[in-house]
C-alpha cells in the first residue's frame, strides 16, 4: 500500500524522489519472458495493474531500506568517518562530517544509500533512530496497518521479533555478500535473495 514509505518521507523530511524505504514488486513470468521488478514512487503512490503483456505466474511485494549492516562497506570506505555505527548497532551518518563524496552510495550492495540533494551529505535509512532512542517505533513500522514491518530488541529474550527469528524461516539479502545484515524478511522468494 505504501504506508511505510509515506510515513518515513513525512517523518524524516524525504525530499521528493528520493527514498529512505521503498517497496519493490516482483512479476516473475513465464519461462522465456523477461519477469519485472518496478518500484514507481517507492510506493508511495501505490502500484498500478500491469499493462505489459507478460504470463505473469508469480507476483509479491518487497520492502527494501538499510539493511544495518554489521560488517558495513559504506562505514569502511568513508574517507572521513561520517558513517558509523552506534553502540548499538545501527548505522548512521554524521552530516556534520559528511563531505557529499558519495563512496558510501556506491558501496552500498543494498542501494540504500543517496546524497541529499539539499543538504549535499549522505542520507538513509536510520530506522528513526530519533524515535527508537525514546522506545517508539520506526515510523514505517507504524505506519504498517498489516505489521508485514516489525521492529524489535533480539538482546530481549521475550521480544517478538527476536522469536520470530528462532522459529520461523527468515533470510536476509544478498547472504553471499557476508555482511550480516539486521534487516531479515519472513519467505523471502529465491527470486529476490
Amino acid at each position: 500500500c505504501g504506508m511505510c514509505v509515506q510515513a518515513c518521507k513525512t517523518e524524516n523530511k524525504v525530499p521528493d524522489r528520493f527514498f529512505r524505504t521503498w517497496v519493490e514488486r516482483y512479476l516473475i513470468a513465464e519461462s522465456g519472458e523477461e519477469s519485472v521488478v518496478d518500484s514507481p514512487n517507492g510506493a508511495a503512490g501505490g502500484f498500478q495493474p500491469e499493462v505489459t503483456e507478460l504470463h505473469i505466474t508469480k507476483g509479491f511485494f518487497v520492502p527494501k531500506m538499510c539493511n544495518h549492516c554489521q560488517n558495513t562497506p559504506c562505514v569502511q570506505v568513508c574517507p572521513v568517518g561520517a558513517s558509523y555505527m552506534t553502540e548499538d548497532g545501527l548505522v548512521l551518518v554524521d552530516f556534520k562530517h559528511c563531505i557529499g563524496c558519495g563512496y558510501c552510495v556506491q558501496a552500498c550492495p543494498y542501494g540504500s544509500r543517496y546524497i541529499h540533494p539539499y543538504t549535499h551529505t549522505a542520507d538513509k535509512c536510520t530506522w528513526c533512530y530519533h524515535r527508537i532512542s525514546r522506545y517508539m517505533l520506526p515510523a514505517c513500522v507504524q505506519a504498517c496497518p498489516v505489521k508485514a514491518r516489525r521492529f524489535g530488541d533480539l538482546k530481549d529474550p521475550n521480544d517478538e521479533v527476536r522469536k520470530i527469528i528462532a522459529t520461523e524461516r527468515v533470510d536476509v539479502l544478498q547472504p553471499n555478500l557476508l555482511t550480516k545484515p539486521k534487516c531479515y524478511y519472513l519467505g523471502l522468494d529465491k527470486e529476490v535473495v
